[in-house]
């Protein structure tokens, strides 16, 4: 068992929350687990199909992305929440 906590996501138009298990690579990983459908085409920083606006707490990158991210928005198939997320799918 890990010790590394689970972190809750919020998605903006959604009421329950989604837990981000410790074993789950990416945040999109855990959208497509809950059935959430989310825009994405290489699972690796390059293309930013997955963008979303950031609108509350912090994330890390697994790897450095590619692809051009704005101020407030983090790229779904690359990170992972440091904290509770709250997020707003483009």
């Amino acid at each position: 068992m890990s010790d590394v906590p689970s972190r809750k996501i919020t998605v903006s138009d959604r009421t329950e929350p989604l837990e981000f298990a410790a074993q789950s690579s990416s945040l999109l990983e855990t959208l497509e687990q809950a059935k959430i459908e989310v825009a994405y085409q290489c699972r690796e920083g390059f293309c930013g199909a997955c963008r979303a606006k950031l609108d509350s707490g912090e994330v890390a990158y697994n790897q450095e992305p590619l692809a051009f991210v704005r101020d407030g928005e983090i790229l779904l198939c690359c990170t992972k929440p440091l904290t509770d997320i709250k997020l707003t799918l483009i």
